[in-house]
């Protein structure tokens, strides 16, 4: 059972997020707050594994909250849950550790889906989103800090593993690489899987943004 928090300034949204997780089987909601602090309150006392994290609410926005969640909890996984796709939010937020970035407007199914993605530790964009946050990043990245790697990594990487991060580079889903590539499901996420361990990213969204520095 994934444990899920929810914060988000509006008590309706978080009262449908908390019927519509509940209801799936293998998702348990264990708390619903409405500000950022009271989501650093929570997360001491529930210890949730993920947060759908909502960026505009009160005393403490959900860019500066996943910043001091994960200095103190570095486990928990958070995914930014918001009506806006600001660009100010978007690299911030996954800068300080968010490992999703998702419109509110996203399918029961697909939050479902997300929810799960992350709890085992890869990244979660949504589609509508993520050539605008890639694009973002290559424009940024040049004047903050960097993604560095260590060049003998670099080196171990096979022609197969860097058709798959350009994939990556391009904002393309699992899915999609399987059908450019030709490759099964499972086959890119093993070559994923492999190309983080081997050059020591936490996730596919650092390997997008050094991909994206590296041109």
């Amino acid at each position: 059972m994934i444990k899920v928090l929810i914060a988000d300034d509006q008590q309706l949204i978080r009262e449908s997020l908390k019927i519509v997780l509940d209801s799936t089987g293998d998702l348990e909601v264990i708390d619903t707050v409405g500000d950022g602090e009271e989501a650093l309150i929570s997360v001491k006392r529930n210890e949730p594994d993920v947060i759908l994290m909502d960026v505009r609410m009160p005393k403490m926005d959900g860019v500066q909250c996943t910043k001091r969640i994960k200095e103190e909890f570095p486990d928990v996984k958070i995914i930014i849950l918001t009506t806006f796709d600001d660009d100010e939010f978007v690299y911030d937020a996954i800068k300080y550790g968010a490992s999703g970035y998702l419109l509110k407007g996203i399918s029961t199914a697909d939050l479902t889906d997300a929810i799960k993605t992350v709890y085992h530790g890869q990244a979660m964009l949504n589609p509508d989103v993520a050539a605008k946050v890639l694009k973002f990043f290559s424009m940024v990245t040049h004047d903050r800090e960097t993604i560095h790697v260590d060049e003998v990594f670099i080196e171990e990487l096979t022609d197969n593993e860097w058709r798959i991060i350009k994939e990556v580079a391009r904002g393309r889903s699992n899915k999609e690489i399987s059908e450019i590539l030709n490759f099964s499901l499972g086959t890119v996420r093993n070559y994923l899987s492999g190309i983080l361990e081997k050059l020591d990213l936490r996730d596919r969204t650092q390997l997008a943004i050094w991909a994206l520095q590296r041109r």
